[in-house]
């Protein structure tokens, strides 16, 4: 008689770890693009990468020269949470076609 599971479990461990590789190596691809997105209609762009860390931040003059914080704060804000969920996104959109739709929490 053969172990717990037999073939099968070995099998499936097998499958279970070049999954993780395959994700690994999209989220490595994913941390290398980068994501923008703007407000006020392009008054203010953010850039961030795949690791959802900031790269660039564009703000136009004329932003600064109305002297509204408030406003540039929003705008700064707006930009940034859009650029969060764009990556977020693709990065899920991305993920699932290797996990075939199935929700690894936790994996990144």
């Amino acid at each position: 008689m053969k172990g717990f599971g037999g073939g099968g479990l070995q099998k499936l461990m097998q499958q279970a770890n070049q999954m993780q590789s395959k994700m690994k190596k999209v989220q490595e691809e994913m941390n290398q693009k980068e994501f923008e997105a703007s407000s006020g209609g392009d008054a203010v762009k953010v850039r961030i990468n795949g690791a959802m860390k900031i790269t660039n931040i564009t703000i136009k003059p004329d932003v600064l020269s109305a002297g509204d914080v408030e406003m540039l704060q929003d705008l700064v804000l707006t930009a940034t949470n859009e650029a969060i969920k764009t990556a977020k996104e693709t990065t899920d959109k991305e993920m699932s076609k290797i996990t075939g739709g199935v929700g690894m929490p936790g994996m990144f």
